[in-house]
């Protein structure tokens, strides 16, 4: 299975819209959401079929025995991260316990436990032969880059003789984004044409570079700035960075996105550009010469 990972480096660069354009246009029978924070691909993907869900456990955290705490306080002032609430009883703040296991360790009679707690739900959909697997992050949990790995091992084991996967990953650099380059074949960038953006695209080739992970980059609304895009793509040819093409801003595409649509379920420039960066980026993903 060749695993094609797209990141950006921040929210709102298009990564997910180009995502699910390439999941249709390669008829993928693999692919994942592994923006756990944010999960959003199913919207565009248009599912029908209800998800099979697992809760997942992340890190323990401590559950305090109100029958046999005796007040002694040793937890709440050994606690670095000041998860011991004390009322009337002493409570364990679960957003702020890190599951260290100090005040278990210390509480002299044993009324503190580390316990499995739910960190997130895993879902796998199934339908007519294609495997979609994403996860939700519970809120305040720490666990993203855990949740990610699981979400790529479901796929994986759902989709063995998949020929193709397609994984739409988390904007940044990460504990989620390394987790989603770990058995990654290539990394497509998609990038902005702002300061910012090439800073962020920055971060990622050279995240990618760090895990000797093949990377292209391509330039998502790149006329709202044609000095940065030109910035850009000066970049790629400096740093021997394959460069797949510019997608323009497009208002149609903007509507499809809305109707739940992908930018090649309608004929708009956006739609025929992504094509052109889809044919190039396969084209290197497959092509054995580079690796």
């Amino acid at each position: 299975m060749k695993q094609l990972l797209i990141l950006s480096g921040k929210g709102g660069t298009g990564k997910t819209t180009i995502a699910a354009a390439f999941i249709k246009l390669s008829a993928a029978k693999a692919y994942a959401d592994c923006d756990v924070d944010a999960p959003n691909l199913h919207l565009i993907m248009g599912q029908n079929s209800e998800p099979g869900e697992i809760d997942f456990y992340g890190l323990p955290k401590a559950e305090i025995n109100r029958e046999l705490c005796i007040k002694c306080d040793r937890c709440r002032q050994n606690c670095r991260f000041d998860a011991i609430l004390v009322n009337e009883e002493y409570l364990i703040d679960a957003f702020a316990c890190e599951g260290c296991g100090v005040c278990e360790a210390l509480c002299p009679v044993g009324a503190v436990a580390l316990k499995p707690a739910v960190a997130g739900e895993l879902m796998l959909y199934l339908d007519k032969g294609r495997i979609f697997s994403t996860a939700r992050l519970k809120m305040g949990s720490g666990a993203s880059g855990m949740l990610v790995t699981e979400v790529k091992k479901q796929m994986r084991s759902a989709a063995e003789n998949a020929e193709l996967a397609i994984i739409d990953g988390s904007p940044g650099i990460g504990c989620p984004v390394i987790a989603s380059l770990s058995g990654a074949d290539m990394v497509l960038i998609v990038a902005e044409p702002s300061v910012s953006g090439i800073s962020d695209m920055e971060r990622i080739e050279k995240t990618a570079a760090t895990f000797q992970t093949k990377a292209a980059v391509c330039v998502n609304k790149y006329d709202a700035n044609i000095a940065n895009t030109a910035r850009i793509e000066e970049y790629c040819r400096t740093n021997n960075l394959p460069f797949v093409g510019r997608i323009p801003f497009d208002p149609e595409a903007v509507k499809a996105i809305n109707e739940g649509l992908t930018v090649i379920d309608i004929d708009c420039p956006a739609g025929n550009a992504v094509r052109e960066v889809f044919n190039k980026t396969t084209k290197l993903l497959f092509d054995t010469s580079t690796i």
